[in-house]
């Protein structure tokens, strides 16, 4: 029975661990966090990613805690509304249409319960050295002794830690998009029920939707600029101050903000890779191919992904080399049409044709 490690317990690892699993394989997840994480955006599953959460058996409870606004507003920088729609909304497409929205602590904790049981689980550690030899990898934890795996995934996001250790620094593969995207939650101050409202300010905006039945909110701000440090309390500083500025709920946000325990900040950013695997070791989702935030694509290529590769995986007969050409083959046309969602219109979603024809390319069993 192979071993493999996965350094990343959000959505792609744990899947892939659930499918590498069910071809007897023995996975083992790390994950830095003390637990699944919470918090979040919302997330979209759409098209083919549907199929690969049916077939994982989690669909129905996917859709039970599914998002349902009824619609949204979109204000101007002073707070007046100047559209509105009962439609559609920009986190989620069209209201009516088959595609899932879920926040993304839901689906986290779903996919854990799913495969606590029969995967392993090292929360509270990360990968810190990988020695590819012919025997396997050895690798070195944070936290724990060093363990030796037939192979290595790094589903460990734009930041990924394996991709560092096995390829080289971040800067050599991620391409800035211009701006930055702060999520966090707070209490529902806005008496919001199953609506969203946007505004955007010059070059900074936000969106906010109602979650929990409408107890709380999930803020999405987002502001241009170029490439930042990667340091949580300064950028919690910077996202504060921004939002301090705005004229809509400018200071009620800036304290939900420094007081959020589920804060978060990123680049927009894309990761470009001309191989995704080296030796033993290959990449999945974000860590390999971040179509960023911007193309609404994400998680649904992370699922996808999973799947592929483990499905190559089990019919490789053991070449792990065959198996991770088969998976780069099948999934980068797939990555790449996606991935120009996000610069198809940098300013505001991609066209919904564009959406329709990215999510729908591919086949599960083609």
């Amino acid at each position: 029975m192979q071993t493999v490690l996965i350094s990343g317990g959000g959505i792609a690892g744990p899947v892939l661990a659930h499918w590498l699993r069910r071809h007897g394989f023995a996975p083992t997840v790390v994950e830095l966090a003390p637990g699944p994480r919470p918090g979040g955006q919302a997330v979209d599953i759409r098209g083919v990613a549907l199929d690969v959460m049916a077939r994982t058996g989690l669909l129905e409870q996917v859709r039970a805690v599914r998002t349902r606004m009824r619609g949204m507003s979109l204000l101007d920088a002073d707070g007046r509304e100047i559209e509105r729609s009962t439609e559609a909304t920009f986190s989620s497409g069209r209201l009516d249409g088959e595609d899932v929205e879920v926040l993304r602590d839901d689906l986290v904790r779903l996919i854990h319960e799913h495969t606590r049981a029969d995967v392993e689980y090292l929360f509270g550690d990360s990968v810190t050295a990988l020695d590819d030899h012919d025997g396997g990898v050895r690798v070195d934890f944070a936290q724990g002794a060093s363990r030796t795996f037939d192979l290595v995934v790094g589903a460990d996001g734009l930041h990924s830690n394996v991709r560092r250790l096995a390829f080289g620094p971040e800067e050599h593969f991620t391409r800035h998009l211009g701006s930055h995207l702060s999520v966090f939650g707070a209490d529902n101050f806005l008496a919001l029920e199953d609506w969203q409202v946007w505004m955007r300010d010059g070059d900074a905006g936000f969106g906010i939707m109602p979650v929990r039945d409408n107890t709380e909110i999930r803020v999405a701000f987002g502001f241009e600029s170029g490439p930042l440090p990667h340091d949580p309390d300064s950028l919690r500083r910077l996202v504060a101050d921004r939002i301090a500025a705005l004229r809509v709920h400018g200071a009620r946000l800036a304290e939900a903000a420094l007081e959020a325990s589920d804060f978060h900040c990123d680049a927009m950013a894309q990761v470009h890779l001309d191989n995704w695997s080296r030796g033993r070791v290959t990449l999945l989702g974000d860590a390999g191919w971040c179509p960023s935030p911007l193309s609404g694509q994400g998680t649904s290529l992370a699922l996808v992904g999973a799947y592929v590769l483990a499905d190559s995986l089990a019919r490789s007969s053991g070449d792990h080399g065959a198996a991770y050409a088969a998976y780069e083959r099948r999934m980068r046309p797939f990555v790449a049409l996606n991935q120009a969602l996000a610069t198809e219109n940098p300013g505001g979603p991609a066209s919904e044709a564009s959406v329709a024809h990215a999510k729908n390319a591919f086949a599960l069993d083609g």
